[in-house]
């Protein structure tokens, strides 16, 4: 959003979840899991991992992007994750 909003606009990080969807043994996934766990921890966001081995649909959906980054359900990005990219996503 934009930082001309009066702060009663803005988001609250505390009402949003980022989603990892990524597998196991992925070195992607893993640095982007670092860099959610900081920024949520850091704005009080919730995250939430999801295995593409698990399920068929994501893995349909996203094997050649992983890890997919997910702000509230909505793509936010894949391969990799940017902090500042991501705080601002979710209103930080």
């Amino acid at each position: 959003m934009s930082p001309l909003l009066p702060r009663s606009r803005r988001k609250n990080p505390a009402e949003s979840t980022v989603t990892l969807i990524g597998k196991p043994g992925c070195h992607l996934c893993d640095d982007a899991q670092q860099v959610i766990e900081k920024v949520c921890a850091e704005l009080g966001a919730s995250w939430e991992k999801k295995d593409i081995t698990e399920d068929e649909e994501l893995y349909r959906k996203h094997w050649e992007q992983i890890p997919v980054i997910l702000v509230d359900g909505d793509q936010h990005d894949f391969w990799r994750v940017h902090p500042d990219r991501l705080r601002k996503a979710l209103g930080g």
